[in-house]
């Protein structure tokens, strides 16, 4: 047998075949492993179709049977021809708002172009014939189009096309009318701050005075002899915010009434929606600590507001769902949620705030509200009852509490109900499957068609011997039991040492140890894994899905739990026969970047490596919004801002860090990676440190990923 029969023998009596070698490529430049879903689904409200956006047509489909019957618009035979990247159907579902050539601004934040789509005559006409819009809705009756424009409100009267200046005072980086300043944007999650009344006949909306917030400056470096400057509107803890008020327009009477939210100017308003009655807003008011929350109900004509519920917290109070408020269509309850008994359950309330009972409880976080069929008076949700780690579909009626759950196999299910709760369709994932989109009969749960397997990615991952999420626990210093996985190599040999990487984000809430498909970062890991490398994904305490208590122990002192947790861990692997205690690594991004230098500087000496991407490293650093809810303000906690700062512990770094970030970022600013790096400087600390001219906090744009996932690798093989 010759020297190459050998090789090839010895290859397949470790590996069991020939497993193609993941590259960097593959997953930043050629979506080798890329899943397919069903996206753009909008169920129509005659029960019986839904339709969606695939090769630039609007198609819609038969429910029962999952095929398709009509193409409502082809954006190649418009005129023009329309790459269209929406749609919104008005109410009566004869037109459809069709967006095309999005601008984004922030992470959520864009400008676009808009044209309306008559059905019956196939006729497409802009929206405006000036600049590009964004948010732009329907009302009620599909007459009008609201929109925002240059920070103020616009609507347009489609039966003659006429455009009606709502607001006339709006200019960057002083009056907003419509839409969110910068922390709402990025911390509250929403930019469409205009509300059309039930009726069609008002308009409610947001208008920020963002005059007193200090201005941070972006240089854009770019090609030109001389950089520009960028400059926005951005709070940092402890500094000056926007002020917010909620504003009506009558279109009849084109009069405006101001909201009377209080005397209180320091307040947020992360949320609004219109009661059941055309007359009625409902407005959810914070306090800046964000530990007392109000629920007014505001009439539309006289501004007059009545307090309708109080909450308050010792901690902070967390808006998980961007709608998590229901009010029932006889205008008599509502449906809201909160932690009152250490777990986010649903409770019922009559509208003047009494509490009538609650509906769901025990040890368990309800994670999503779907909705209410008031027919039957059923509420759907998922919820962690099963586990923290998976995701399961629920039913309870309102009026006996029965519940009935909906999903049955273990894993992850996130659920797109219909309008009128007769189908629904379930995105399902485990650890060891990408995702399964499958649509249901709601009544007998009946399984109607499986519209995506990804069972041809799934042989993709065996050709590439991906491994598989091996699940574990170990105890932090207090008892608590955490949990994590581990990848490991196919060849893994228990007799063996292996060096192993920790990645984590660690954040408030967050959640990286699921029973799901993928993760951040993975087909990086399993390249990894693939070089000899376990992987291990840990959650620390203060992240979500386990109750109150487990996520708001970090209150007033981000930073020091978690990475007590972060050395638990590394103490538990390094009991681990095949680990190798004198090879262990850390990284992480954003909070977990902060996380990772906070290890490698106030936890030195665990870890032998550590890699940072757009760290925080001194919450002072940070915005009002997302820090002080967590650490209060540095006027009244600054102990709780300094004393887990990486850059405080700059002296104390031991082993290989490199510390990675983007100028361009605007949420997390570059200004948190030069001062740790002057502190490391000053304190003679040597390190390696790349920045990324004019990228965001996501890091992407050309072959940015490619470089910087190649860059990481390369210092993993060198370093760990």
């Amino acid at each position: 047998m010759n020297k190459l029969l050998i090789a090839v023998f010895f290859a397949f009596s470790i590996t069991g075949y020939a497993q193609k070698q993941i590259t960097v490529e593959d997953f930043t430049t050629k979506n080798t492993f890329s899943q397919k879903t069903v996206r753009g689904i909008n169920w129509m409200k005659d029960g019986k179709f839904y339709s969606t956006l695939e090769n630039n047509k609007v198609v819609k489909y038969n429910i029962t049977s999952g095929k398709p019957v009509e193409t409502l618009v082809d954006g190649s035979t418009l005129n023009p021809k329309i790459e269209i990247q929406d749609y919104l159907f008005s109410g009566d579902e004869k037109k459809l708002l069709l967006s095309t050539n999005f601008q984004s601004i922030y992470r959520r934040s864009f400008t676009a172009d808009y044209f309306v789509y008559d059905i019956a005559t196939k006729s497409v006409k802009a929206l405006s014939s000036k600049d590009k819009q964004s948010y732009a809705a329907f009302s009620g009756d599909g007459s009008k189009v609201a929109f925002v424009r240059e920070n103020n409100l616009f609507y347009v009267t489609l039966a003659d096309m006429q455009e009606v200046q709502v607001s006339t005072d709006g200019k960057f980086n002083h009056i907003i009318n419509g839409t969110t300043d910068w922390v709402y944007e990025e911390e509250f999650s929403f930019v469409d701050g205009f509300y059309w009344s039930p009726d069609g006949k008002k308009l409610a909306y947001y208008r920020f005075d963002e005059s007193a917030v200090r201005e941070y400056n972006l240089q854009r470096w770019g090609k030109t002899l001389y950089p520009t400057d960028y400059r926005f509107k951005y709070p940092k803890a402890g500094e000056a915010n926007s002020t917010v008020e909620i504003w009506f327009y009558d279109l009849a009477s084109k009069q405006k009434v101001k909201a009377d939210i209080g005397t209180e100017k320091d307040i947020y308003i992360p949320r609004v929606k219109w009661t059941a009655d055309a007359n009625v807003l409902s407005i959810r008011k914070l306090n800046r600590l964000q530990n007392n929350l109000d629920i007014l109900h505001v009439n539309a004509s006289t501004g007059a507001s009545t307090v309708v519920l109080s909450e308050k917290s010792e901690t902070f109070i967390d808006l998980e769902f961007t709608d998590d408020l229901i009010y029932l269509n006889d205008g008599k309850q509502f449906i809201y949620t909160t932690e009152r008994d250490g777990f986010k359950h649903l409770y019922l309330y009559s509208i003047d705030g009494k509490l009538v009972k609650q509906i769901t409880s025990g040890k368990f976080e309800v994670s999503q509200i779907l909705g209410l069929d008031e027919k039957t008076k059923t509420l759907y949700y998922t919820s962690t009852e099963v586990s923290p780690l998976e995701r399961h579909f629920y039913s309870i009626s309102l009026n006996s509490n029965k519940k009935t759950k909906l999903s049955e196999s273990a894993g992850g299910h996130t659920i797109n109900m219909s309008t009128d709760y007769q189908f629904y369709i379930d995105y399902f994932t485990t650890s060891a499957h990408p995702t399964v989109v499958s649509l249901y009969k709601t009544k007998g749960n009946a399984l109607l068609k499986v519209l995506e397997n990804n069972d041809a990615l799934a042989k993709v991952l065996d050709e590439y011997g991906f491994s598989a999420k091996e699940f574990f626990s170990f105890k932090t210093v207090e008892g608590t039991q955490l949990d994590g996985y581990m990848l490991k190599p196919k060849n893994f040999d228990a007799s063996k040492q292996y060096p192993v990487l920790v990645y984590q984000y660690s954040g408030p809430g967050s959640q990286n140890v699921s029973n799901a498909w993928g993760g951040s970062h993975f087909f990086f890991h399993q390249m990894l894994v693939q070089k000899g490398y376990i992987v291990a994904v840990i959650d620390s305490r203060g992240t979500g899905a386990r109750g109150e208590n487990f996520k708001k122990l970090t209150y007033k002192q981000l930073g020091k739990y978690e990475l007590e947790d972060l050395i638990a861990g590394a103490k538990f692997f390094s009991t681990l026969e095949y680990v190798d205690d004198s090879r262990l690594g850390i990284w992480g991004w954003s909070y977990g970047g902060y996380m990772s230098s906070l290890a490698m500087t106030k936890g030195a000496g665990i870890f032998k490596m550590g890699i940072a991407v757009a760290p925080v490293t001194n919450w002072r650093f940070y915005d009002t919004v997302y820090t002080e809810r967590y650490l209060q303000t540095p006027q009244l906690n600054a102990s709780g801002y300094d004393d887990n700062s990486p850059s405080t512990y700059a002296d104390k770094l031991q082993g290989n860090f490199l510390l990675i970030h983007g100028t361009g970022d605007d949420n997390v600013h570059f200004q948190n990676s030069v001062v740790l790096q002057d502190a490391l400087v000053n304190a003679g600390k040597q390190f390696h440190s790349f920045y990324y001219p004019d990228k965001h906090h996501g890091i992407q744009g050309g072959k940015t990923k490619l470089h910087l996932y190649t860059m990481m690798m390369d210092y993993v093989l060198e370093n760990l």
